[in-house]
Order: structure tokens, then C-alpha cells, then sequence
């Protein structure tokens, strides 16, 4: 399910100046401020079966996203490609397990990751991180029984999301999405 809805005038981006490109601290510091508008965050519709999505102003032409995650959720294994990004949750809880080391760009459909490059981190409401470029990760709402929502933001606005499936330390990259696939 997707809808459409600004951000509220209340969430006040601190924009970077004037011609810069924001960066991982100012996309972290407006999900966090994002984030603790609660107004915003109940404004969510929630879906039992699926992850609900609403596009909101990021600052500085970036763009941001506010996410619903039903209990037992998850994005499945993705990077952002060349934008750099954070995301926040502000309510519930997510955990992201992501991948210490830098992969090839492009040019490649199955890769053997070496031993020790994985990652995982807990986050709770008011938690959050930023990653930069080709980050690849995976988030999921391991909850059974509650809703969790968070807050994204990416900048450049994301050119493609590559999706990947990962047995053992086999990565295989799957498929690559545009914007036109999910907004």
C-alpha cells in the first residue's frame, strides 16, 4: 500500500547550505527530529499484512520516506546504490543485519562474501543510523505481535535499489528497481 502525504509543517529540516548536498549527519538529524513527531508517525496508516509507505520533504532535494512494518516484516537483503542515507525508528522495533565490506558495483550476479563481514545491530524507538554509498543491509521487524515505523531519508534521491538473495555466504543479486517500480 502506498499513499502520498507531505511532511508536516511542524518537521523543520535544518537545511545544509545553500547548493549542498546534505549529509549523513543532516539526513540522520532530520529522521531523528521527524521521528519525534508524534503527530506524523499516528498519521501512518498501518496494514496487519504489509509495509505501508508515505513519501515526505527531505531536506535539501533529498528524498525521505515514512515506513510501516507489520510484525514479522522485513526489506529482504538491498542496497541504495549511490545515495547515501539514515533511517530512525520511531516507534517499535527494527533490526538491521548488514555487510561490513564494500561489493562491486556492477558487473557481477554472484559473489562469495568472506567470513566475518556481517553485521547486525538492534533499534529500538529513537535509535537510528546513517550508511553511505552501495551499503547493503537488510530490516526487519522480528516483533510477532507489534507494528514498528520509521523514518528514511536518501540523497541523491534513490536511482535504483538492487535486491539480492543470500544463502550461506553466497550474495546473488536478484533484480534491480527503478524509482518508477515503487513510487
Amino acid at each position: 500500500m502506498s499513499a502520498s502525504l507531505s511532511s508536516a509543517s511542524s518537521v523543520s529540516p535544518s537545511a545544509p547550505a545553500t547548493g549542498a548536498a546534505p549529509t549523513q549527519a543532516d539526513l540522520l538529524d532530520f529522521v531523528r527530529r521527524t521521528a519525534a513527531d508524534t503527530d506524523l508517525i499516528a498519521s501512518l496508516p498501518l496494514d496487519p499484512e504489509g509495509r505501508t509507505w508515505v513519501r515526505l520533504e527531505g531536506p535539501a532535494g533529498s528524498e525521505a520516506w515514512l515506513i510501516g512494518w507489520p510484525p514479522g516484516s522485513g526489506t529482504g537483503w538491498h542496497d541504495h546504490a549511490e545515495s547515501v542515507g539514515a533511517f530512525l525508528t520511531a516507534t517499535g522495533e527494527l533490526k538491521e543485519y548488514s555487510l561490513a565490506t564494500r561489493l562491486p558495483t556492477d558487473g557481477w550476479k554472484t559473489l562469495e562474501l568472506s567470513e566475518g563481514v556481517d553485521r547486525e545491530r538492534r533499534l529500538p524507538a529513537g535509535k537510528g543510523r546513517s550508511f553511505g554509498r552501495d551499503h547493503v543491509h537488510e530490516v526487519l521487524n522480528e516483533s510477532t505481535e507489534h507494528h514498528a515505523v520509521s523514518v528514511h531519508a536518501y540523497y541523491p534521491p534513490l536511482p535504483r535499489i538492487r535486491r539480492y538473495s543470500r544463502t550461506g555466504q553466497v550474495l546473488r543479486l536478484e533484480q534491480v528497481e527503478r524509482p518508477e517500480d515503487w513510487q
